[in-house]
C-alpha cells in the first residue's frame, strides 16, 4: 500500500488504507479538543481550494482542516473568475498551478473533473465533489460519525434513502462502506435510483431498506440535477419515501440517522428527526473537520516523506 498521491474516489483503495487514514482522523479530532486548535503539521505548504460550484460545509471545512495545521489556504470560487470570460478550467488550474501551490481541493459541477485535474497538476488534488460522481471525503466522514455509533462496520446493514441517482454521496459511500465491511442497500422511487450502483443493493421498497438497518442515511432531493419528470411530485414522495418516525421505526432502536447536508425538512426527512436523539447531523459536520485534517495529513505529509 503506497503513499496517498490523491483523493478522487476509493477505486483500488484496501480497507487498510481507508482505516489508517480514519485513525488519523481520530488523533486530529484530538487536537480539536484542546483549548489551542492548531498544530504546526503543515506548516510551509499552501492549500487551494477551488471551488466551481457553491459550498458552505465543504469548504469552510476543508480551509479550518488547513488553518488548524497551519497551512497557508488560497480560496477561489467560480463565480466572478476569469471564467465568465470564456477562459478554461484547465486554464484556470494552470494559474494556479504557477503560484506554487501544493495541494488543490476541487469541487466542480462535471463529473471526472477531478481526475483531469490530477493528470494536469504537480500538486496533489482531493476530489471535493465532482457532479453526480463522487464525493469520498464525505463518505469518510460518514463512516467515521457511524464508527462512533457502531464501533465496527462489519456486517452493518446501512440503508440509504433518497434521491440516489443524483448522489455523489451515495456512489462514494457505496464504495467505503462495503469496503469496511457495511452491507448497503440504497432505496428511493424508481425515477431517482440508477441502473446499478456498485456496492449497494437497490431497492423501490424502503420499508426492505430500512427493515433491521444498523443505520439510515437520508439524501436531499437534488432537483437543480433531475431531468424532467425523474420525480411524479414533491406530494408524492412525501408521502411514500420520507422517513418519519413511523419508518424508522423498522430500523434497530439505537441506529444512527445521517444527513450530508444541506437538508430540506420535512421533504426527505421529518423534521422532528432531524433534531431528534438520533440524528447526527451536527456530529457530520465536527467529524468533517478531523477527517479533512487527516485527508490533508497523509496526502501532504506522505508526499513530502
Amino acid at each position: 500500500m503506497g503513499a496517498l498521491t490523491h483523493l478522487l474516489d476509493f477505486a483500488g483503495w484496501e480497507r487498510a488504507q481507508a482505516e489508517s487514514l480514519l485513525e488519523t482522523a481520530r488523533m486530529m479530532e484530538e487536537v480539536l479538543e484542546r483549548p489551542m486548535k492548531k498544530v504546526p503539521a503543515l506548516k510551509g505548504f499552501t492549500v487551494a481550494t477551488v471551488f466551481f460550484e457553491p459550498s458552505t460545509r465543504t469548504k469552510i471545512s476543508f480551509e479550518l482542516a488547513a488553518r488548524r495545521m497551519s497551512a497557508d489556504v488560497v480560496g477561489f470560487t467560480g463565480a466572478g473568475s476569469s471564467l465568465a470570460k470564456g477562459e478554461s478550467f484547465k486554464d484556470t488550474l494552470l494559474t494556479l498551478q504557477a503560484m506554487a501551490l501544493d495541494a488543490y481541493v476541487i469541487r466542480a459541477p462535471v463529473a471526472g473533473m477531478a481526475h483531469q485535474a490530477a493528470r494536469w497538476l504537480e500538486g496533489a488534488v482531493v476530489n471535493a465533489g465532482d457532479g453526480r460522481r463522487a464525493h469520498p471525503t464525505q463518505a469518510l466522514l460518514d463512516a467515521y460519525t457511524l464508527l462512533d455509533d457502531l464501533e465496527t462496520l462489519e456486517g452493518r446493514k446501512v440503508a440509504i434513502v433518497g434521491d440516489v441517482a443524483h448522489s455523489r454521496v451515495a456512489r462514494s459511500n457505496a464504495e467505503l462502506l462495503p469496503l469496511l465491511g457495511a452491507e448497503v442497500w440504497a432505496a428511493g422511487p424508481a425515477g431517482l435510483l440508477p441502473e446499478r450502483l456498485p456496492g449497494a443493493r437497490l431497492t423501490t421498497d424502503l420499508d426492505e431498506a430500512l427493515e433491521d438497518a444498523d443505520a439510515v442515511m437520508v439524501l436531499r432531493l437534488q432537483r437543480e440535477r433531475m431531468d424532467e419528470g425523474a420525480l411524479p411530485s414533491l406530494r408524492e414522495y412525501v408521502a411514500e419515501y420520507q422517513v418519519t418516525e413511523a419508518r424508522l421505526a423498522r430500523a434497530k432502536p439505537d441506529a444512527p440517522l445521517l444527513h450530508p447536508g444541506p437538508m430540506n425538512r420535512d421533504v426527505e426527512l421529518e423534521g422532528t428527526l432531524a433534531d431528534g436523539p438520533r440524528s447526527r447531523v451536527e456530529r457530520q459536520v465536527r467529524a468533517g473537520e478531523a477527517v479533512r485534517m487527516a485527508v490533508l495529513y497523509h496526502l501532504l505529509v506522505g508526499r513530502a516523506a
